[in-house]
C-alpha cells in the first residue's frame, strides 16, 4: 500500500500522490501528479497566445480558483521536479521538460475536446469542463488511438491548435478581432473557450470557425465594439470589445 509523508496509507484525495496505475497515467512524467499536469498546462495557457507571455502566481491563483499561498507551494515542487523556473517575485517560466509535459496535456485536452463535438454530439459552449475531467484518466494508448479514429485533426472546435504525437505544433499567423481595421476581410480562427459570451454569440449568428467575415466598423477607441458582416453588404454583427478580443482571426485577399 502507497504511504503518505508521516508513514501513513497514502489518500487518493491527495492532490500530490502520483497515479499509479499505468491505465490512468496521463503522461510520461512518472513524478507528475493531477495538479502538476493541471498548473503546467494553465501556465502554458496563459502565454500561448500573448505577445509579450508573463506568468505571475497571483495571474495563475486567478485562473485556478485558489489561493496564493496553494500556488506557491505548487510551484516548488514543480521547481523541485525541474517543471518550472521560479525565483521570489519573478514571473514563472516553464523549463523545456515543463513545457513538453504541458503541451501532452493541451494534446489530450484538445483531441478530448474534438471527439466530443464530434462523435458525441456536445456543444463547444460545454466541451472544456467535460475533457478537464477525462484528461488525467485516459491512457497514452487512448489518446493515440482518439487521433487517428479523429484523422488527425489539426485543430479542436475552438480553433486551437492539436500537438502532433512529436508535441510539434503549428500556430497561425493571426490577430485579435479588436485591433484588425475597418473594411478587413478576415478568417476567423479561433475563440477563447474561457469566454462564454463569445462562444454564444458565434454560434447563435452561425459564425464558425474558418468563416470568411468582413469589418465593417472597427473599434474606435480601446475598449470600442466592433461590427463585423458575413458578406460586404450582409447584415452587421455588434461585437462588444471583450468579445472581440477574444477572437482570433487571419487577413485574406478579397
Amino acid at each position: 500500500m502507497p504511504v503518505g509523508p508521516a508513514g501513513g496509507p497514502l489518500s487518493r484525495k491527495d492532490p500530490m500522490s502520483p497515479r499509479t496505475s499505468a491505465q490512468g497515467r496521463s503522461t510520461r512524467t512518472d513524478t507528475a501528479t493531477t495538479s502538476v499536469e493541471d498548473y503546467t498546462k494553465t501556465i502554458y495557457g496563459l502565454t500561448e497566445w500573448e505577445d509579450d507571455p508573463v506568468v505571475t502566481a497571483s495571474a495563475l491563483a486567478r485562473t485556478l480558483g485558489v489561493s496564493n499561498p496553494s500556488v506557491t507551494l505548487m510551484v516548488r515542487k514543480m521547481a523541485e521536479l525541474g517543471l518550472v523556473d521560479h525565483h521570489p517575485y519573478a514571473p514563472l517560466r516553464l523549463t523545456e521538460q515543463g513545457r513538453r509535459l504541458a503541451l501532452a496535456m493541451v494534446r489530450r485536452h484538445r483531441l478530448i475536446e474534438t471527439w466530443l463535438v464530434r462523435e458525441l454530439g456536445y456543444d463547444w459552449g460545454e466541451v472544456h469542463d467535460e475533457a478537464e475531467r477525462l484528461e488525467h484518466a485516459v491512457s497514452e494508448t487512448f489518446i493515440d488511438r482518439l487521433d487517428e479514429r479523429l484523422e488527425r485533426p489539426v485543430v479542436d472546435p475552438h480553433g486551437d491548435p492539436i500537438p502532433r504525437r512529436d508535441l510539434s505544433m503549428e500556430h497561425p499567423e493571426t490577430e485579435r478581432l479588436c485591433r484588425v481595421p475597418e473594411s478587413a476581410a478576415v478568417r476567423l480562427e479561433q475563440v477563447d473557450d474561457a469566454v462564454p459570451d463569445a462562444l454564444r454569440t458565434l454560434a447563435e449568428e452561425q459564425v464558425d470557425i474558418g468563416a470568411r467575415i468582413t469589418v465593417r466598423t472597427a473599434a474606435a477607441t480601446e475598449g470600442g465594439d466592433v461590427v463585423v458582416a458575413r458578406a460586404p453588404a450582409g447584415e452587421g454583427i455588434r461585437l462588444a470589445h471583450e468579445l472581440a478580443h477574444a477572437m482570433r482571426v487571419s487577413l485574406v485577399d478579397r
